[in-house]
C-alpha cells in the first residue's frame, strides 16, 4: 500500500525536477547579464572566465544611466508602448468579436485574408510601410499628395502605427469569443442589446485572459523592437530605450559592463508586467486554442 502511494508521486517529482532544470537553464542568460553589469572591465576581458565579480560595481548603473537623456528614452518607449497596446486592443477585440459572433456576408473569407499577415515576415513590409508613412498626406510638411516633407518620419505616430493592428491579435480574440455559447447572444438580444452593446456589456467584461495575453505580447513586441525605430526615427529626442543601448558601443570596443547595466534596467518593466499578468496570460493562451 505504501508503494502504491509512492509510485504516483514519482512522475510528479520527475516532472517538477525537469521543469526546475529547464527554468534554471532559461534564467542563466539573465543571471549572466546581471553579474556582468556588476563587473569591472578587467574582469569582463579577463583571459579566464569570471562568473561573479569580486566586488560588485553598483556604480555601473549610475554611470550607464548618466549617459544620454534616459528620461526621454524611457518616456518615448513607455508612450509608444501604451498607445500601441491601447489602440490595438480596441481594433483587435472589435474585429475578433465581429468575426466570431456577427453574421455577415464574406465573414470567413475576410478572416482568412486577414490571416495572410501571419505568413508575411515583418522585414518584408518595413520598407513599404516606411514609404507610406513618409508620403502621408498633410503630415510633416507634406501636401495633400504626400509630397514636400517627411510625413510621419521621426514622429510618435510613425513609431506607433505599425504596432496598432495585427492578424495575431484578431485571431486571438476570435478564437476566444468562439468559445461562448450562442445562448449568451440570445439572452442579450432578449434584453434589448444590439451587437455593439452586447460586445461592451457582455463580452468585453469576460475578456480578461485574452486581454492580458495580447497586452503582454504587444507590449513586449513594441518595447523590445529595435529595427523599426532605427528606420523611422532620425533625431535623438525620438530614440527609444533599445536604440539608446548603442551609446555603449564604441568603434573598437563595447563597454559591456555599462551595456548590461542599462539592459538590466530596461527589462524590469516587462518583468513586472509578465509577473502581474502571468496567470491570465496562461489562461488566455490555453483558452484560445480550444476551438477552431
Amino acid at each position: 500500500m505504501n508503494a502504491s502511494r509512492r509510485n504516483p508521486d514519482r512522475p510528479a517529482l520527475l516532472k517538477t525536477g525537469a521543469l526546475a532544470a529547464f527554468s534554471l537553464l532559461m534564467f542563466t542568460p539573465f543571471l549572466v547579464m546581471l553579474l556582468t553589469s556588476l563587473k569591472t572591465p578587467n574582469e569582463i576581458f579577463s583571459s579566464s572566465f569570471v562568473l561573479a565579480p569580486a566586488s560588485p560595481q553598483w556604480k555601473n548603473f549610475a554611470e550607464a544611466l548618466g549617459r544620454g537623456e534616459w528620461q526621454r528614452y524611457f518616456f518615448n518607449s513607455i508612450f509608444v508602448t501604451l498607445v500601441a497596446v491601447a489602440v490595438s486592443l480596441v481594433i483587435n477585440s472589435t474585429a475578433g468579436y465581429a468575426f466570431a459572433r456577427l453574421s455577415f456576408k464574406g465573414r470567413h473569407l475576410l478572416f482568412y485574408v486577414s490571416l495572410i499577415g501571419l505568413m508575411i515576415p515583418p522585414q518584408a513590409t518595413m520598407i513599404p510601410v516606411f514609404l507610406i508613412l513618409m508620403r502621408f498626406p498633410l503630415a510633416g510638411g507634406n501636401d495633400l499628395l504626400g509630397v514636400g516633407g517627411l510625413g510621419l518620419v521621426d514622429s510618435y505616430w510613425g513609431l506607433i502605427l505599425p504596432y496598432v493592428a495585427g492578424s495575431f491579435g484578431v485571431f486571438l480574440f476570435r478564437q476566444y469569443y468562439l468559445n461562448f455559447p450562442r445562448a449568451l447572444d440570445d439572452a442579450a438580444r432578449i434584453d434589448g442589446l444590439g451587437g455593439g452593446k452586447t460586445f461592451f456589456h457582455v463580452y468585453l467584461p469576460l475578456s480578461g485572459p485574452v486581454v492580458a495575453t495580447l497586452v503582454t505580447l504587444k507590449a513586449t513586441h513594441s518595447w523590445n523592437e529595435y529595427t523599426w525605430p532605427l528606420i523611422i526615427t532620425v533625431s535623438e529626442k525620438m530614440r527609444t530605450v533599445q536604440l539608446a543601448l548603442t551609446l555603449f558601443r564604441e568603434e573598437y570596443q563595447t563597454q559591456w559592463h555599462l551595456l548590461m547595466a542599462a539592459t538590466t534596467v530596461i527589462i524590469l518593466p516587462l518583468t513586472v508586467l509578465f509577473a502581474a499578468s502571468q496567470r491570465y496570460f496562461v489562461a488566455g493562451i490555453a483558452t484560445t486554442g480550444i476551438k477552431g
